[in-house]
């Protein structure tokens, strides 16, 4: 191949992939970042790629790896009064000096970017970039493997097993590597805050906690009035998720303030999957309400803190009846199109706004009606919770099976059922 693009979210290892194989092929490396060839003198960035390749040929056979290209790479103005010569001829040189590569230069290029749809078609095309490698978040066997890597530096009780990297990797959907990173080192930091002989399992549920949510404001002081909110809302929360089908695990549920604005969470396990349903867009939707409707069934008035989960349901509303074509009324037709930075009228008619704006209603007015029928059917469970929050502060899902017995479905996602349940034996 004469180039591969390394493309991918951030912090899932396309420079370590870059570097990894000019080290497996043992050759020499030329590492640049896309950045370098942009300067305020004029010429001075083709000039570099020139250099750059020159050297790269005297050295052949060799790797040149250029980090977020797209700083250089970047699709070119169609209107030339918006264009920037400087980083055209850049980009031009470029092309040019990877087409006019011979048979006999054994000279590969590999780029990395997190931004691959904004790069010029003609960069892409085969012969130059001809391989297009998607670097994409881990699933629970590769989040398993990365943190055996990270845990081993560690100074752990035990040596590193299975079930434990298993277990950590089942906490962690949706992190990548440098968050599992992260997580190794926050948890290494927590034990040594605590003087602890060992970095234990509770430093790592803390640090995970940290990342996700934010550390922990025991200065933050609430109200009782505030707190007994904060605690009734996390109760609703729970409650919607236990007796949902296809909600995601609970694992934990607080009413310790953390972070910027979070004054209590409750933390789920998603599980790694691809294709969502309808009926799963709706129970998601009924256990964001959860918080809001419990408000509204147990105090006289209402309050800010259901503000997130609110813009989290209109958002998933919105998808769903403009992007994913799950509305009878309007059919299977896309409204919002990916690229509408350029787009400055409707592509509908008012008629069809009116549809829109009414089915968007329909669907959160539904969740609403499922949320409130669930939490009046339930509301002693959700006093059980909530009075149980106000004395404990954080409450597990042992701690739920105890007040309102076993969920009354069986979990679907694999990591549970195989690293966190009672069941697995602790190691």
């Amino acid at each position: 191949p004469r180039g591969a693009i390394l493309s991918g979210p951030p912090g899932t290892g396309k420079t370590l992939m870059a570097k990894a194989t000019a080290g497996e092929a043992g050759v020499p490396f030329l590492s640049v970042s896309g950045s370098e060839f942009v300067e305020m003198f004029v010429g001075v960035g083709a000039s570099r790629v020139r250099d750059l390749f020159k050297t790269a040929r005297k050295m052949a056979p060799c790797i040149i790896f250029i980090d977020e290209i797209d700083a250089i790479g970047g699709a070119r103005e169609k209107n030339s009064m918006r264009s920037n010569d400087e980083k055209e001829a850049t980009l031009n040189q470029l092309l040019v000096e990877m087409d006019g590569f011979d048979s006999s230069d054994h000279v590969v290029v590999l780029a990395g970017t997190n931004r691959p749809d904004m790069l010029d078609k003609a960069l892409m095309r085969p012969g130059r970039f001809d391989r297009h490698i998607v670097l994409d978040k881990p699933d629970l066997e590769g989040r398993k493997a990365i943190y055996k890597i990270h845990l081993s530096p560690l100074k752990l009780e035990f040596p590193v097993s299975d079930v434990f990297a298993g277990k950590l990797a089942a906490l962690t959907p949706g992190f990548s590597g440098a968050d599992i990173a992260n997580c190794c080192n926050e948890a290494a930091l927590i034990a040594a805050r605590h003087d602890a002989d060992f970095v234990e399992l509770k430093h790592f549920e803390s640090a995970i906690e940290r990342v996700i949510v934010g550390l922990e404001q025991r200065s933050r002081v609430l109200s009782p009035e505030e707190k007994k909110t904060v605690a009734y809302h996390e109760a609703g929360h729970a409650i919607c998720g236990w007796y949902l089908k296809y909600a995601d695990p609970l694992l934990k549920v607080s009413i310790i303030p953390r972070g910027q604005a979070a004054l209590g969470y409750a933390q789920y396990l998603p599980d790694d999957q691809y294709l969502t349903s309808q009926e799963q867009f709706t129970h998601r939707m009924i256990m964001a309400l959860g918080g809001r409707v419990s408000e509204e069934l147990n105090f006289d008035d209402i309050t800010t803190g259901a503000a997130d989960d609110l813009q989290k349901v209109t958002r998933m509303a919105n998808a769903m009846i403009l992007k994913l074509g799950m509305s009878k009324k309007l059919g299977t037709i896309v409204f919002e199109p990916k690229d509408t930075n350029m787009q400055v009228h409707k592509p509908y008619s008012e008629e069809t706004w009116e549809l829109i704006d009414a089915e968007v209603h329909r669907v959160i007015d539904d969740a609403h009606t499922r949320c409130k029928n669930l939490l009046t059917e339930k509301i002693k469970e959700v006093e059980k919770v909530a009075e149980e929050l106000l004395t404990k502060e954080v409450l597990t899902r042992e701690d739920m099976i105890r007040l309102i017995g076993p969920r009354p479905f069986e979990e679907k996602n694999e990591a549970f059922k195989k690293y966190l349940d009672p069941d697995t034996k602790q190691q």
